[in-house]
């Protein structure tokens, strides 16, 4: 075994060994920062990119054909958020497109890179509030501020990139990535760091709006409540918590979250049921 080692470590240079080791350190440290190797407008093109695949794979991925009022309703409630919190960052760079998936057997939302976001119809007739998917949207508006997937495309492609320009090899990296995002690499489920601070955000997001600022937990509850009641996950949650873990101390983080706000607000109110319910009997 060494004797094979030491004839493929003997080629490379001491010089490029000690470049390689040191590379492969400094990587190590700037992920564990929340490095990014992408810029904003690799972002923006990525996400572009992405959405265009989706709109070509009805199959999968069904847009909702005609129903505008219940598009435009939850272009509403996402544009509500990126005009009215200071916490927003990108909201004059990222295109920040909401879309609907007519798909009832899904319960879920997700976000791609530049501000692309996508509800299932499955998640809106979950819900009982319109807080409550506005905190969905907030999380996912989330995931595209705090730059989340274009960070774990840069740990997954980072190594294998600094290696090959270290052994001269520069492969094209931008478009190895372009042609796996849409196979599966873009949607790697989410980590729990990332929920954790994507819940974050969506709390700091509508503290001081309307809405209740931890309208979030309302989908938390409705999943544990289906839960309990099936004795087990249903089959229309096991997308979601692929995607989106839902681990205790994720609940729990976000109720300290809630608790640290001042005044503290008052749950029963800025749920806005009555219009959500008359939104929801609209749905195809």
């Amino acid at each position: 075994m060494k004797q094979k080692l030491i004839k493929i470590i003997k080629p490379i240079s001491l010089s490029a060994a000690i470049v390689t080791f040191s590379a492969l350190f400094s990587l190590s440290v700037f992920y564990s920062c929340g490095a990014n190797m992408f810029s904003i407008e690799d972002d923006v093109s990525i996400g572009k990119e992405i959405d265009t695949e989706i709109r070509n794979d009805s199959k999968n991925y069904p847009i909702l054909k005609g129903h505008q009022e219940i598009k435009n309703y939850i272009n509403e409630l996402g544009r509500y958020i990126l005009e009215n919190s200071r916490a927003i960052k990108y909201n004059n760079i990222f295109p920040y497109k909401f879309e609907v998936i007519h798909d009832d057997s899904t319960i879920n939302a997700f976000c791609i890179p530049g501000g692309y976001i996508y509800v299932y119809t499955g998640l809106m007739k979950f819900l009982d509030n319109e807080a409550a998917l506005t905190g969905v949207i907030g999380h996912e508006i989330a995931h595209a501020e705090r730059r989340h997937m274009t960070q774990r495309l840069t740990s997954y492609y980072g190594v294998s990139v600094i290696l090959s320009l270290v052994l001269g090899n520069n492969p094209n990296m931008l478009g190895e990535i372009a042609a796996n995002l849409f196979v599966g690499l873009g949607f790697l489920a989410n980590s729990r760091a990332d929920e954790e601070d994507a819940d974050n955000y969506s709390i700091k997001y509508l503290t001081g709006s309307k809405y209740y600022p931890g309208a979030i937990t309302y989908f938390f509850n409705k999943i544990r409540d289906e839960q309990k009641k099936k004795g087990t996950t249903p089959s229309d949650l096991e997308g979601l918590l692929m995607t989106h873990p839902l681990p205790e101390d994720r609940i729990s983080n976000v109720k300290y979250q809630i608790s640290k706000i001042k005044p503290k607000p008052d749950p029963t109110k800025g749920l806005y049921k009555d219009r959500y319910q008359e939104i929801i009997s609209k749905l195809p």
